[in-house]
């Protein structure tokens, strides 16, 4: 009926930014005229989380092995021990490397014994100026290869090099060890010392600075934050996955954390640039990076496309939209189509 006010309540469901909740609107529509509310569009600095997933450990992790190869002799420690920074871990049987300490020592005894002989040989004129620098020189290897197996035969043991928690025992007593084969896996068990570690992006590596905020949640602790700061900015790739590796110092709140817990960050980085943003109760319709926007054009509703930048803190950032664009319907929007007449209310 024509003049005839009409006030309809409507209840709508908006969904936004992944929080759930139900928001009672209300339209108000006078033959035919839906009343809406508008804002504009607002320019300021956006700061766009980063987020990324990976695995906890240790700050200070080692991978201990023997300098030389041998057979184990004895293993001290068993896998989830702690064990303290000196400690020791595991020795080789020394029968071969003592061996070759004593050939080294008894090779420099016969070169100090020649060498003072063709030296007093010297001194008669019997011997030669050459030979006392030949056995000069053999003398000074001899030296040296005694230095390298003393180095080897201290090396032949294995010393805890932190404070920590045996994670991994990789070998056993009896098997043969190589040199530089990794045989215990430890880390430090400080309540300060936990990192997890997470691969980013070339684009959002570029975004990330040393000292920047972090939050962590982890499903160990589903109920729980743990906040943390970006303590490493890897150089390189991972030639595995092709991400720049960062890790973010974890404060544990003095929870009991183990390596390997996975976590999930949200990173807030210091660099911000300044971009356009709307309010989340002005978006309709939304598919992957693409949404849609009523403005009021005169007295009816005009849709509009956008792209989303991201969405932060119920406000849209926006990466494109039309130069026209300058206010978006906020109040009313849910129940508007393109050419809806509206009045745009105080």
């Amino acid at each position: 009926m024509k003049n005839l006010l009409l006030i309809i309540f409507i209840t709508a469901t908006i969904i936004a930014c992944g929080k759930r909740g139900k928001e009672i609107k209300q339209a108000i529509i006078i033959d035919d005229i839906i009343a809406v509310k508008t804002e504009p569009i607002i320019d300021g600095n956006s700061i766009q989380p980063i987020e990324a997933s990976g695995l906890v450990s240790s700050a200070s992790e080692a991978r201990l092995s023997f300098k030389t190869g041998g057979i184990i002799e004895k293993i001290y420690v068993k896998e989830g021990q702690n064990v303290s920074k000196g400690q020791l871990l595991a020795t080789l049987n020394l029968t071969e490397i003592n061996a070759s300490v004593q050939q080294a020592k008894e090779s420099v005894q016969k070169a100090e014994r020649d060498l003072k002989r063709i030296t007093n040989l010297y001194a008669d004129s019997v011997g030669t100026l050459e030979q006392v620098q030949n056995l000069t020189t053999v003398l000074s290897v001899a030296k040296q290869n005694l230095q390298i197996a003393n180095y080897n035969r201290s090396y032949s043991t294995i010393h805890a090099s932190n404070s920590g928690t045996i994670v991994k025992k990789n070998m056993n007593e009896g098997e043969l060890a190589g040199p530089g084969g990794q045989v215990f896996f430890m880390n430090s068990t400080g309540a300060n010392d936990w990192v997890l570690k997470v691969g980013l992006s070339d684009k959002d590596w570029a975004r990330i600075k040393i000292g920047d905020k972090a939050d962590v949640k982890m499903d160990a602790f589903s109920d729980e934050k743990f906040s943390g700061i970006v303590s490493n900015l890897g150089q390189g790739t991972d030639p595995t996955s092709g991400l720049y590796q960062i890790e973010i110092k974890l404060n544990t709140n003095g929870k009991k954390i183990a390596s390997g817990l996975f976590g999930v960050t949200k990173i807030y980085p210091k660099i911000s640039k300044n971009q356009a943003s709307i309010s989340i109760n002005a978006l309709i319709e939304g598919n992957n990076q693409n949404g849609f926007v009523y403005t009021a054009n005169g007295n009816k509703a005009q849709k509009v496309s956008i792209v989303v930048d991201h969405i932060a803190d119920g406000r849209v950032y926006l990466k494109t939209f039309p130069a026209s664009l300058k206010n978006v319907i906020t109040d009313g929007s849910a129940y508007l189509v393109d050419g809806s007449k509206v009045k745009i209310a105080p």
